[in-house]
Parts: structure tokens; C-alpha cells; sequence
């Protein structure tokens, strides 16, 4: 048996401490967010947040998030409410097909959380494991980079809010 929190609440699995996670959480739990891609690792299309970090779950066995928190694509936001990142997913038109987004959306996820304002270096850097097929590369990074900005609040400079100010 192997206990652990998903998306905020704590549950237990009883089956075989080898079986990967994501085939622990389609099969047993019945969440099908996560999507099963290449089954080596490589595409990203079955990442959850392990404790923060974006993780491939096709390749971890599930005796690796004993007592761990475990978020999935449902645990980000739902219909009734999209987490500020789904909404700049939709608003930047990012989903094409569909297939690779509930990866893309937790890897950006982690990168938002450990780093509330990247560089588009760092949103490169960060997404670089997750394939779309359907290339819609730049429209991820604008929908991380409006997401950050709601986030922190990060407004543009505006030089006439300054007049007659003095520094």
C-alpha cells in the first residue's frame, strides 16, 4: 500500500510498487488528464509535479511518491475555475490538438513557481522537454509570459506617471 496527496488530498494505492504513476493515476484513480506519449521519459506528455517538479510519470514507479505531493493536470484548475495560467492558455489561443497541453501546463506550472518572472531564456529552458506536435512553441511562451505577468502584477512603465515626480 503506498499513501501519498494528490491534488491536495490524501489517498492510498495498493498495487505493485513498480507500476509507473501515470498508469497508477489513469488505471486506479481514473484521472485521464495526464497523457501517456513515448513511455520513455522523453515528450512530457505524462508530466505531474512531484513536490513542485515537474516530473515524467510514465517512467516513475509509484513507490517513489510515498509520502509525497502529487498535483495533475486536475489539480491545477477546472472548468469552473481555470488557474490564471489555463486562462493565458486559452486567451494566447496555445491548444491546438490538445494532446501535449495538460504536460506543457504543469511543466510551466513549476517553472511559474519556482520562478514567478523568466526570461524567455528560462521559459526555453524550462518548457525544452515538453513536445508539440503542432509547434505552437511561441504561443505557450506568450501565454507563460502573460501568466507571470498577472501573477506578479508586473505592469508596463509608463513615463507619464512620473512627470513632475522627483526622484
Amino acid at each position: 500500500m503506498i499513501s501519498f496527496e494528490l491534488n491536495g488530498k490524501a489517498v492510498e494505492v495498493d498495487v505493485s510498487l513498480d507500476t509507473p504513476l501515470l498508469w497508477v493515476m489513469r488505471d486506479h484513480l481514473k484521472l485521464k488528464g495526464t497523457k501517456f506519449g513515448c513511455g520513455m521519459g522523453l515528450c512530457g506528455a505524462c508530466s505531474m509535479l512531484i513536490d513542485g517538479v515537474s516530473t515524467r510519470t510514465c517512467i516513475l514507479p509509484i513507490a517513489a511518491v510515498a509520502n509525497r505531493k502529487v498535483t495533475t493536470i486536475e489539480g491545477l484548475g477546472n472548468p469552473q475555475m481555470l488557474s490564471t495560467l489555463q486562462q493565458a492558455w486559452i486567451e494566447n489561443s496555445v491548444p491546438q490538438c490538445g494532446y501535449c497541453q495538460s504536460g506543457q501546463l504543469i511543466s510551466a506550472s513549476a517553472l511559474l513557481n519556482s520562478n514567478p518572472n523568466p526570461s524567455d531564456q528560462q521559459i526555453d529552458d524550462a518548457m525544452s522537454g515538453n513536445i508539440c506536435r503542432c509547434g505552437t512553441y511561441p504561443n505557450i511562451k506568450k501565454a507563460i509570459k502573460a501568466a507571470a505577468a498577472q501573477q506578479v502584477g508586473v505592469q508596463t512603465f509608463d513615463p507619464k506617471a512620473t512627470k513632475g515626480v522627483e526622484v
